[in-house]
Formats: structure tokens, sequence, C-alpha cells
């Protein structure tokens, strides 16, 4: 139950569908959820296990991937402020067991909503459906936008267009990460992401340092994501 009125403020900042809801629905929504807090690198679900309840996450970052009976990691999808995990909905809806691992990236603020309550609202809140069934249509976009280019898509091509979109979402050349989080994140190995690096290094289109990389030349990567 969420009582404090800055909190609830908060949540109704965070969550559109709150806001478009009536003053019913939001008065039952605070009083069916429970906030967390979550510690970066808490794993949050494991393959196989069932889904207790909806996280609607307020602040930082949670990833979700797939694991290879070779132990390499790829990335499905990460859930921000505002977001919620569909792969959890769709196991909460379906009765299924989760079909992949999900860990907190940041510090994770979120609350949490019973599996009652999610099937409930999806018959009685048109926002709460709207908003469900637009995040499933956004994830399921992006999920195919991972699966084309690990099936279509050069390794090195792979790794500029990551590296070019962290550039974008944090505004700096600079960009935290180090070879064995990129090859989690593409579903390759540290060896083989390593040899990427280097060999744009060698170009001059990149500087690769402990935990950092700083990308040079911006147009030119850009282009390189381009080639046949």
């Amino acid at each position: 139950m969420i009582s404090d009125p800055d909190q609830r403020r908060r949540l109704l900042e965070t969550f559109a569908f709150l806001r478009a809801a009536s003053a019913e629905f939001q008065r039952e929504f605070f009083d069916q959820i429970m906030r967390v807090r979550l510690p970066a690198g808490q794993a949050v679900c494991q393959a196989g296990a069932q889904c207790a309840h909806l996280p609607l996450v307020l602040d930082g970052t949670a990833r979700v991937y797939q694991l290879g009976e070779n132990g390499r990691e790829i990335t499905l999808y990460r859930v921000h402020s505002g977001e919620s995990c569909v792969l959890t909905a769709s196991c909460l809806l379906s009765a299924r067991p989760f079909p992949a691992f999900a860990v907190c990236e940041t510090e994770v603020e979120a609350v949490v909503v019973q599996p009652a309550s999610v099937r409930r609202w999806l018959g009685s809140s048109e926002p709460w459906r709207e908003y469900l069934f637009g995040l499933i249509a956004g994830r399921l976009v992006e999920v195919f936008g991972v699966l084309d280019a690990v099936l279509f898509q050069r390794l090195d091509q792979r790794l500029i267009d990551h590296l070019l979109r962290q550039a974008e979402r944090t505004d700096s050349s600079e960009i935290q990460a180090t070879h064995q989080i990129l090859a989690a994140e593409l579903g390759s190995s540290r060896e083989v992401i390593s040899r990427v690096l280097k060999g744009l290094e060698e170009q001059g289109l990149l500087r690769a340092r402990r935990g950092w990389i700083e990308l040079l030349d911006r147009a030119e990567l850009r282009r390189r994501t381009q080639d046949d």
C-alpha cells in the first residue's frame, strides 16, 4: 500500500496510464501495490521460475537476457523507469514459468502488483490494458530487432551500433563498458569482442582502455554499420 502523498505524486508523474485512469482505479492501485528497492547485481528472476508479481520500475534499470548452452549471454531488452517486464506479465497471465533471466543493472526502485490485480485490471481499466499491450508490442519489435541483428548482421557492425547507441543515450563519446559486458550484450565471447575492438582501434576509430571505450570518429563508425 502506498499512502504517502509524495510517493503517490511520483507514481502519477512516472506512469501515464495512472494519470489517465479513473480516480477509483487510482485508489485501488495505491491500495494494492507495494514499494521495493533492489541493489545493483540482484537477480530478479531465473529461467524456469514462477513469477510472483509484476514490477513497475520507478528508477533504475534491469536487464533481461537469455543464456545459451555454451554459457554465453545475449541481452533481450532492458526495463527502465516507467516500464515493466513484458515476459513477467506474459508469465503471470499464462501461468507459465519465466523463460529467461533478469538482473538489476543498477539499483532499482519499483512497485509490484499482485497477479490477481494484473488480470483483474486488464478487464476493468482501459489505460492499464493499453499500457501493458503497448509494452508488449514495443518489446516484440525490440526482440525481433535483436534476432535480426544476430542472424543477419556482422558482429563488428552490431558492436559499433551498440556503442553508438550507448554514446547517444549518455550524450558522451566515452562509454563505460568492459569487454565481458559487451560480449554478454551481443551474445559473443570476450576474446572475440577484444579482437574486434583492437581492429577498430588500429584503424583509429576508437580508443579502448580498461573499463572504458572512447569513440574517436562517430561519422565513420556510423558508415560502417551500413556496409554490406
